[in-house]
């Protein structure tokens, strides 16, 4: 049993969830489920998640396998069942994502309860204008968004950097469901959970550090001309749902089931994207593979800076956390780093990964 990173992921969860639970006690703000309303209640979106992922490994690898013939379709779900679908593998799967979904919640109620926590509900009381200060020095008197403007352009750049952007909220749950499914090792997939759960932690706690907005709630004119693009709904979905949290109501707009999700320092979307490429990069043994996660990486950063998202001292924060979250991850599942290469030892990791393990090769899942 991987006793430790089972703790692991269970305490930051629990951690998570609870100071959720005692600032919206304490501050009378309601504790919501995010995605609840176009999602379902999470009763019934966990349930539906394990399903979908137990019916893509399976049913894919029986119609394939058996070359459609009936009478070979059992034996086929047999043997996945028992040679993937063991206990230990089940037991990740359920762990994983009940200890992501409550962590991410209690990171996402977390930072809607900010304003009211820290009461920096004016504009002038937060840290933007020293943060701006930073950027301005590091690109010689300019904003990085209107000199990244300039240069790449404010149309296709546009669209490209959005698109990238907005992949984000698809692609955290998704490969959560990756890892936890589908990695050779055990191991890894405990590792993945517990660097998401830290990451995610440690960004809500850089929030109530250095609270921020951003530039482009900050400093708005200088991103006012770019192409229309689903950042721009975007950020002006936020900017709504912020001062409707704040005032009681805005532009018509109730408050009830409004979620806050401004906040600057640090960015998480730097840290995550990077967090998937370290994973990758450590445990993925295709070229191609590393390269679009890498890229995706950079792609992020470019568009957090572009977009008026962050400052550079939120991305260089963002990596900051990636890099402890990696680390953090990697000692509560028992990895071994070294210069070129990272080992696991686990007992539920199979007798071949053991011994190359033992012989200081890396192992890899694929």
């Amino acid at each position: 049993m991987y006793r430790r990173a089972i703790a692991t992921c269970i305490g930051v969860a629990a951690t998570t969830g609870l100071l959720a639970f005692v600032v919206a006690q304490r501050y009378d703000q309601p504790l919501l489920d995010p995605e609840g309303s176009f999602l379902g209640p999470s009763w019934i979106r966990l349930p539906l998640l394990l399903l979908i992922c137990l019916v893509l490994d399976i049913v894919p690898r029986m119609l394939w396998h058996s070359r459609l013939r009936r009478s070979a379709m059992l034996p086929v779900v047999r043997e996945r069942l028992a040679t993937h679908w063991t206990r230990d593998r089940v037991l990740l799967v359920v762990l994983g994502v009940t200890s992501f979904y409550v962590t991410y919640v209690g990171y996402r109620n977390l930072k809607s309860a900010l304003p009211f926590v820290r009461d920096f509900q004016d504009q002038d009381q937060m840290f933007d204008r020293e943060l701006n200060i930073v950027d301005r020095v590091l690109f010689f008197g300019n904003r990085p968004g209107p000199v990244l403007h300039d240069l790449l352009g404010t149309t296709f750049t546009a669209h490209l950097l959005s698109t990238i952007y907005l992949l984000f909220v698809a692609m955290v749950p998704l490969l959560v469901m990756v890892w936890i499914v589908w990695s050779r090792r055990i191991s890894f997939g405990y590792w993945f959970v517990a660097s998401q759960c830290f990451a995610w932690a440690l960004g809500t706690a850089s929030y109530y550090a250095l609270p921020t907005l951003g530039p482009a709630f900050y400093y708005q004119p200088g991103y006012t001309d770019l192409a229309h693009t689903g950042t721009t709904d975007l950020i002006a979905a936020l900017y709504k749902s912020r001062a409707t949290l704040l005032n009681g109501s805005y532009d018509g707009q109730s408050v009830e089931g409004i979620v806050n999700s401004v906040a600057g320092f640090a960015s998480l979307h730097c840290g995550i994207t990077l967090l998937w490429a370290l994973m990758v990069q450590f445990t993925i043994r295709s070229t191609w593979v590393k390269r679009i996660f890498w890229a995706n990486f950079g792609l992020t950063v470019v568009a957090t800076l572009y977009f008026g998202w962050h400052y550079i001292a939120d991305d260089v924060a963002g990596i900051m956390i990636a890099f402890l979250s990696f680390y953090l991850g990697g000692l509560a599942t028992g990895q071994r780093f070294n210069r070129h290469r990272v080992r696991s030892r686990g007992p539920a990791d199979t007798a071949a990964d053991v011994d190359a393990a033992r012989r200081g090769e890396r192992v890899v899942t694929g």
